[in-house]
């Protein structure tokens, strides 16, 4: 799974670097057979965000406050790198974009009512109002499509200064009752802007029975054969 992610995220042109942050000594062993760039954090994360933080900072480099950085979440086996981009080109286009999230169309209403599919509001200016992994919007006519329902794709864009303010906040309640990072955003001073996203076979491995629907999906997939050849067993 972290191969496929792995590789799948390099396809995007853009990175100024591109690394595996983890707390665990088999996910490091695996990337560094592989040579991907690992970064060693504290095992005491509950967030992918506060492990994004202290990435960032053991990196050894000076950067800008304004530098975008990315957040992969490793359970992606199906990310396309126009996603990667998707959540980069808002905060390229204004200064006042401060962090994104890939929201990807729901049009199954399986995955509508799952609890593993984080779901989310917007307003119309495309900021994020609340993410939830109950079904929303309520719809008293049942589901459709065109509800136009959204849930959370793992990429998440910030600028570095949002990311180390969203760090430095303590855990909010909303956050920890929905076991979700975007809602730690609600109480803080800037606002996090959807990138909005077409429906596509995109699972997350969240249990056992998705690693079946990934890999169907990718005896289809025209990224895979761009990679496949290059695993170092």
């Amino acid at each position: 799974m972290l191969e496929h992610v792995y590789r799948r995220a390099a396809l995007y042109s853009g990175w100024h670097r591109l690394a595996v942050a983890t707390c665990d000594s088999e996910i490091h062993d695996f990337s560094s057979a592989r040579q991907f760039e690992v970064i060693d954090t504290g095992n005491h994360h509950v967030r992918a965000l506060d492990r994004v933080a202290e990435a960032v900072e053991k990196m050894g480099e000076k950067f800008s406050e304004e530098d975008i950085v990315v957040c992969v979440q490793g359970d992606e086996p199906l990310l396309d790198p126009a996603m990667i981009e998707a959540v980069i080109n808002p905060i390229k286009a204004s200064m006042d974009v401060h962090a994104t999230l890939l929201g990807l169309h729901v049009t199954e209403e399986e995955i509508w009512l799952n609890p593993d599919s984080v779901k989310l509001i917007s307003n119309d200016s495309g900021e994020v109002l609340y993410t939830t992994r109950s079904p929303i919007p309520y719809a008293k006519d049942g589901f459709s499509a065109d509800l136009m329902a959204r849930r959370i794709g793992g990429i998440f864009a910030f600028r570095l200064n949002a990311l180390q303010e969203f760090t430095s906040h303590p855990e909010t309640r909303l956050e920890t009752l929905e076991s979700c990072d975007s809602n730690r955003l609600l109480d803080m001073s800037f606002r996090q802007f959807v990138a909005p996203y077409p429906a596509v076979p995109m699972y997350s491995v969240d249990s056992p029975a998705d690693i079946a629907l990934v890999e169907k999906a990718l005896q289809s997939d025209e990224l895979f054969s761009r990679y496949s050849g290059l695993s170092a067993e």
